[in-house]
């Protein structure tokens, strides 16, 4: 199990990703329980108009005030273009008990990008410095505050310059998703330049993009040289991934060989029971979004016979259906491997 801190330079780390409108409380919850994420990153707090108070960070990051069962420590992350408010939501952040701030400089989604946040501010590198520097005042020096990057707005040699500014605001360290905000989340990924900027910092930096199996973090790892590492969607789409890349990194021993999607999915309408989620179509939706992504990202068995259930009983019927096919194929070389 890796050390449950933030941050160390010379420690290696899994980090769980932050997936608007996914790795909610609930998940980070699921997904810390596999014991093998150092921590977790809060999707985006989205500062606008005005700062954003402690207790909307209370609400929105539960984890900061003992009211969950997730022992991962999470990063509270915002996002917002004007270094003022950034820098009291982040104040605020503090007060309701983050114990580390990051700040999102990646999001491509247009609605983001249009209304001055996210990834729009790679095209000002002046820009990412000010705000850094303006969260990093705001909080205790005890206090982390790192940034998350695209490679640039439409070209990957931007990475250099918005890396350096960063930096120089103070950063604790940068995680980069290896693709511009241009490539959405299309195909190729390009992890040399995260690899350039690891040797021209003297800071830490947290290769993320496009790891959806061993062989792919080992060629990231390759590239990049980096100890620190964020995976967000492949750890949906296949829940050994984590344990595997842990195992790599000297911060797990070994884990599950198998994937019992039955009981996983059990395991995470009991997680949403305990945090009061809904139970009723909204855990069907839940259960139906990382369906598709297992599916289209991974080998789910079954999912266009899940994507019809009408109601979770429904679902988890198909479900049994699919998985005890599945087993019937597996069963012949499997048979002593263990399960999660």
């Amino acid at each position: 199990m890796p050390n449950r801190t933030f941050l160390d330079h010379n420690a290696p780390a899994l980090v769980l990703a932050p997936m608007d409108g996914i790795t909610d409380a609930t998940m980070r919850a699921m997904l810390g329980s596999f014991g093998v994420f150092s921590w977790a990153v809060s999707e985006f707090i989205r500062v606008s108009n005005s700062p954003i108070p402690a207790h909307v960070f209370r609400r929105e990051v539960p984890e900061l005030g003992g009211n969950t069962t997730n022992e991962m420590p999470v990063q509270v992350q915002i996002l917002g273009g004007d270094p003022g408010r950034m820098a009291l939501s982040a104040h605020n952040a503090f007060k309701a008990g983050a114990k580390a701030i990051d700040i999102n400089f990646g999001c491509p989604a247009p609605t983001v990008n249009l209304h001055d946040g996210g990834a729009s501010i790679l095209r000002e590198p002046c820009r990412i410095r000010e705000i850094v520097r303006a969260v990093r005042d705001s909080v205790p020096i005890r206090i982390p505050v790192s940034a998350k990057l695209r490679l640039g707005w439409d070209s990957i040699e931007d990475i250099d310059e918005n890396a350096a500014m960063a930096a120089e605001g103070g950063a604790s360290w940068l995680t980069i998703h290896a693709r511009t905000r241009a490539q959405g989340y299309a195909p190729p990924v390009y992890w040399e330049p995260i690899g350039r900027v690891r040797k021209a910092l003297a800071l830490p930096i947290v290769a993320n993009g496009d790891i959806w199996n061993l062989e792919d973090f080992k060629r990231c790892q390759e590239a990049t040289g980096c100890i620190h590492f964020m995976i967000g969607r492949g750890a949906l789409a296949n829940p050994l991934l984590p344990y595997q890349i842990a195992t790599e990194l000297g911060i797990g021993s070994g884990g599950p060989t198998e994937v019992d999607w039955i009981a996983l999915f059990e395991r995470f309408v009991e997680f949403s029971n305990e945090h009061g989620s809904d139970m009723g179509s909204g855990m069907l939706g839940r259960l139906k979004q990382w369906t598709k992504i297992a599916h289209a990202f991974g080998d789910f068995p079954g999912f266009h016979e899940l994507k019809r259930a009408e109601n979770v009983e429904e679902f988890f019927g198909e479900l049994n259906i699919a998985g005890n096919n599945q087993k019937i194929e597996i069963k012949a070389c499997r048979t002593a491997a263990k399960s999660i």
